[in-house]
């Protein structure tokens, strides 16, 4: 009977074991690290994300920058104004044109001579008057004379023709002393000194009203970097 009961409780413990290795069992939490003293631990940081309608603003670049300058540059016309007999005149178109003005100079223009110089006897009303004063001409010890005898100046007396305005200016004064009321013409272009207006306008104001309201006979464009 004894050994029956022990047998009994040996086979009941077995049992028991075996269902205690079968049930399941929480994990064993892991074994804290040592911690080294006098090292600073690290800590991951995770920034947060930044919103999506934020934007970062980039600096102004010199290529913005420069536009409106180059816009004011771009304003600015310049011209030239003239010409004025007197410099008198170009000072008080300047005066007359005041705030339309950005800049402006002065110019005098020294004066231009002309290729040659005739002096001449007005044309006569016929041919016969012509050439009775001629024979006058020749009487009083001219020589150099000739009767024109078409175009314009057809019955006209020419008197010579001088490259010089000093050699056509003396051969005028004999003549005109003599009693023949000679004259002088400038061939090719003479012009006397003039004066001109070179100025910078900020282009609200056209080029035609500015030279209508200054005086000017003419104007001309002119490059803003050759303003003084």
């Amino acid at each position: 009977m004894l050994n029956r009961f022990l047998i009994v409780v040996l086979a009941i413990l077995n049992v028991g074991v075996a269902l205690w290795w079968m049930a399941p069992r929480a994990p064993e939490p892991p074994l804290p690290e040592p911690a080294e003293t006098g090292v600073a631990r690290l800590e991951l940081v995770v920034p947060e994300a930044l919103p999506a309608t934020a934007a970062v603003a980039a600096p102004p670049t010199a290529e913005a920058a420069d536009p409106p300058a180059a816009a004011d540059s771009a304003a600015e016309r310049c011209l030239s104004l003239g010409p004025f007999a007197d410099k008198a005149r170009a000072q008080a178109a300047v005066a007359t044109l005041g705030a339309d003005l950005l800049r402006s100079h002065l110019r005098e223009v020294p004066p231009r001579a002309a290729s040659s110089y005739r002096v001449i006897l007005p044309p006569a009303a016929t041919r016969e008057e012509a050439q009775a004063t001629a024979k006058r001409i020749a009487d009083a010890g001219f020589g150099d004379y000739f009767v024109m005898g078409q175009g314009e100046e057809a019955n006209a007396i020419a008197l010579g023709q001088y490259r010089s305005r000093e050699g056509a200016e003396r051969r005028q004064a004999t003549l005109v002393e003599a009693g023949f009321p000679a004259q002088l013409l400038a061939s090719g272009g003479e012009e006397a000194s003039s004066w001109w207006l070179d100025a910078a306008h900020a282009g609200t104001v056209s080029a035609a009203a500015l030279q209508r309201r200054s005086g000017a006979q003419r104007q001309q464009v002119l490059d803003c970097a050759r303003l003084r």
